[in-house]
């Protein structure tokens, strides 16, 4: 593991000490009032946010994982929320948001999403359908203008990240389209996907909905073009972080791609067909909500990646599970800090929290000259290969 202190939310004014604060009680009260939920998942709700005010508590005894997050949590059970690492706390307190929901308990609210009104919004919302209108301008570009664009898109679509929305002070389309990349190498990333074509690219997801449709439409150009052979798409196997993707989310985003004209139709179109013969697969590993980062991934996940020509990670959570959620010093060479991933993997990211690393030292020093918070802002991104 790297010797990098990790990232924790006690810290007044940081992000995990606002999440804490903010985003995590109002993510609370606007789950609960998402679905009818019934008196005794409110109370649970409520017992929720009181309890992430103090210590950490272990699951209940009927929890059916609770032995397991009692091993992940004998460090940090007792101690208060915001004294342990900020992506261990986040993971833990989503698991208790969906016993709070009743997700895995017996009655009807097992298997309901409490994001899934909220996904579905922006999955019908009009910012998609223009999304998906301005497909069909791109069959007329040069190919590299079509690949760069459909890789911007996929970048720039974790604006719609709904858990980054929850307490944001601004729009998250209101983006200087000319803000540099902190970090651009997706040459690199393309030239990796031609050397080895045709492969097998995996392609490890963020958001749902709205984010979700431009990560397909990347895997619809990777087949397209022949860069991919077959793509592994990687989800999370249960609600997490709000808006990430799950099987479910996966279809419903298909679904809106096969009911729409043009362009974004006929990829959805391929896209259906392509999960029917087996090129596009979709894998939901349990340790993809698990609360660490890769270096702790089981031997099956690993082979997934080891034998892919690629692995794409998409989003900021990813990138914080990546390179692990930890005070690197920002001109850490990514390769360095992704070392022992076992194949070659590229970041998609804009940036949301504060983890960083592959950033230039005169790109550095000009980020931090005007002091404005470039990295939790979601109003910069990067694209880093290894």
């Amino acid at each position: 593991m790297p010797d990098v202190p990790q990232i924790l939310s006690n810290v007044p004014g940081s992000l995990p000490w606002g999440v804490w604060r903010e985003r995590h009680p109002a993510l609370i009260a606007k789950v609960a009032a998402g679905l009818p939920y019934p008196p005794d998942r409110r109370r649970a709700l409520d017992e929720l946010a009181e309890e992430i005010t103090g210590p950490v508590r272990p699951l209940p005894a009927d929890a059916h994982d609770r032995d397991l997050w009692a091993e992940w949590g004998r460090e940090y059970l007792g101690a208060h929320w915001q004294d342990v690492p900020f992506l261990w706390a986040e993971s833990y307190f989503y698991r208790k948001l969906l016993h709070a929901v009743g997700y895995f308990a017996d009655g009807p609210w097992r298997g309901v999403d409490p994001f899934e009104p909220f996904k579905t919004a922006e999955l019908l919302g009009g910012a998609l359908e223009s999304d998906l209108a301005a497909l069909d301008p791109l069959a007329a570009l040069p190919d590299a203008e079509q690949d760069a664009a459909l890789l911007t898109a996929s970048l720039w679509g974790n604006r719609a990240d709904l858990g980054f929305q929850v307490t944001a002070r601004r729009d998250p389309d209101e983006r200087d389209p000319s803000t540099p990349l902190v970090a651009d190498q997706s040459a690199r990333l393309w030239t990796l996907l031609e050397e080895a074509a045709p492969a097998g690219v995996c392609l490890v997801v963020d958001n749902a909905a709205r984010e979700l449709v431009p990560d397909l439409l990347l895997a619809d150009h990777l087949l397209a073009t022949g860069r991919a052979a077959t793509v592994l798409l990687h989800v999370k196997p249960t609600p997490y972080f709000v808006s990430d993707a799950t099987p479910a989310d996966v279809t419903a985003a298909l679904r809106r791609l096969v009911a729409a004209s043009g362009a974004a139709g006929e990829a959805g179109r391929r896209l259906w067909q392509g999960v029917v013969d087996g090129v596009v697969a979709i894998r939901a590993h349990p340790f993809s909500c698990a609360p660490w980062s890769y270096h702790h991934m089981p031997a099956d996940l690993a082979e997934d990646f080891a034998a892919a020509s690629l692995t794409i990670m998409k989003g900021d959570l990813n990138y914080r599970r990546l390179v692990g959620d930890r005070w690197w010093p920002p001109t850490t060479p990514f390769a360095a800090a992704t070392d022992y991933f076992p194949g070659p993997v590229a970041a998609l990211r804009t940036l949301k929290s504060d983890v960083v690393v592959g950033v230039p030292d005169e790109v550095l020093t000009h980020l931090d000259a005007d002091g404005e918070p470039w990295r939790t802002t979601g109003t910069h991104a990067l694209v880093q290969v290894r």
